[in-house]
Parts: C-alpha cells; structure tokens; sequence
C-alpha cells in the first residue's frame, strides 16, 4: 500500500472511529435512561466497531512497513491478521448480545418497556452507520484492503441491529414486551455473521487463497497475447494482504537462446504488473517446447 492509499484508508478510520465514540455514548445512555436492552446491545455493538477501527489503523500501519530481512515479502499480511482478530471480537460481541437477549427473555417479569428516545435514537444510528459504510467500502475497494473491508461490514452489520432494535423497541412501545430482548437476540445473530464470514475469509488469505478467477483469466489472456508465448503451464496465484503473488510456467519456441527465452519472460512480467494492480510480485517460468502436442509444456 502507497503513502496515498494509507492516507487514504487512515482518513476514512478516523472519521469512524470519531462517529463510533459518539454513538456508543448515545446508544448506551440511551438505552439505560430509555429502559432497552435492545438499545444498550447496539451501544455495545458501537463500542466493538470502535475497537475494530483501532484495529485497522495498526494493521495498514504495519502492512506499509517495507519487506526486511526477516519479512521478505513485506506485510502486507498484516491487515489479513487484523482482520482475523476482528472476526473474532465480533463473534465474542455476538455470543455476548445473544446471551443477554435470551436471559432477558427467560425472564420478561424484569424487562421494562422503553420510552422513546432509544427508538428515536435507532433511527440515528441507522442513518450514521449506513453513511459510514458506504465512505468505507468505497475506500475499502479502491485500495483492495481487507482489513478496511472487515471494518465496512463491521458498520453494515451496526446498521442492520440499529433496524432490528428499532422494530424491536417499536413492537415493546406498542405492547409485545418481548420484542425487545427478541430484537437484541437478533442483533447479536446479524453481528455473528459477519464474523463468521469476515473469519472465513481471513483464514482463507493466510491459507495463501488463490485470487479471483476474473484476475486469473486476465493474466491468462495477457500471456496468451504476448509475443512469443506458445503456450501456458501452471499458473498459481495467492493472495498478501492487499496484493497478490503470482507463478506462471510458459512453453516457448525450443531453438530460442536464454537470452531471448528470459526476454519474454521479463516483457510478459511487466505487462501482468501494469495491468494487476494487485500483482505486488510475479515469477515466470520458460520452458521448452519439445515434441510436444499443440504446445503442451515439457517439464
């Protein structure tokens, strides 16, 4: 990640973080002097995102950090990890709201039915939360960062629980008591999974996770269009955080000298790295075509 795309992704943090502390206070005093649990989950849920959003400054922080002698490849790896540890803080915020939802639930004799300003509040936060969501995952795509996409979610999912806290304290206001520890169980549902799928698709980046099929059949076809190149072997791609590292094989004429095998192979790299903006490294591996039916590659 340049100098641009941190500024860039630290901006946009901060800016969450700012309207996180805001909400969290809000939501939380809201729901104690508003007599809601639904509305205290979602302050919780707030205060989690804050935590996240830490969480991404420190990993785009280090991901910047240039390659050393014992990080070869950099670390861009750094924002993948971050994103693992998100995962898990929002399943431990899940459980938690879930549990809370359902005690309250075993127990309606002890459940006060809310005033006003924690529905009032919801509707706030419904609108802040999608605002912020849509200023991330902009940014987020625009620099390919995981991290930054793990925290965009992180504000969708506030968003969603601010809606069933809303229909939850709404339905409590109307007369159905229960639907408020119902709401915040359902809160808690919404914040696991997205943890669930932000953790699975973290493990699968430190799996060293192949890239999308679209990437991969771009640098098929720029292989297939460059001079020289008979034929393509393997090609494996795994993902680093933001970027990507790929190994191709291709089949050349076998009368070629080295020198105009290694040719190919250097104007083959250049063009994968300016067209991928992903592509932070790539090997090329020349092989001769030798005897081979329609150019399939000897090795």
């Amino acid at each position: 990640m340049n100098n641009n795309r941190y500024e860039e992704a630290t901006k946009v943090t901060l800016i969450s973080i700012m309207w996180n502390i805001i909400l969290t206070l809000i939501k939380i005093l809201g729901g104690v002097v508003g007599k809601s649990n639904a509305m205290i989950a979602d302050g919780l849920h707030s205060a989690s995102d804050i935590i996240s959003s830490l969480g991404v400054l420190i990993g785009n922080k280090i991901a910047r950090t240039p390659h050393d002698k014992e990080h070869n490849y950099g670390h861009e790896k750094a924002e993948t990890l971050v994103s693992f540890l998100l995962s898990m803080l929002l399943i431990y915020v899940a459980l938690t709201i879930s549990f809370n939802g359902v005690n309250s639930l075993l127990h309606l004799e002890n459940v006060q039915v809310p005033t006003f300003l924690p529905l009032i509040i919801s509707i706030i936060s419904i609108g802040i939360k999608e605002y912020q969501y849509r200023i991330t995952i902009k940014v987020a795509k625009k620099i390919n960062s995981p991290s930054l996409k793990a925290d965009a979610w992180h504000h969708r999912s506030d968003a969603l629980s601010s809606v069933a806290a809303f229909i939850g304290i709404g339905g409590s206001l109307l007369g159905f008591k229960a639907l408020d520890p119902i709401a915040t169980v359902i809160v808690g549902l919404f914040v696991a999974k997205v943890g669930l799928d932000i953790f699975k698709e973290a493990i699968n980046e430190l799996m060293d996770y192949s890239i999308d099929e679209k990437d991969e059949s771009q640098i098929v076809s720029i292989a297939n269009s460059t001079e020289g190149v008979l034929n393509i072997g393997e090609l494996r791609t795994r993902k680093h955080g933001s970027m990507a590292y790929v190994d191709l094989t291709i089949c050349v004429n076998k009368d070629l000298t080295v020198l105009e095998g290694h040719e190919i192979a250097n104007k083959l790299e250049i063009s994968i790295l300016e067209e991928l903006q992903i592509v932070k490294g790539i090997t090329v591996h020349v092989e001769p075509c030798i005897n081979c039916d329609e150019y399939k590659c000897c090795i």
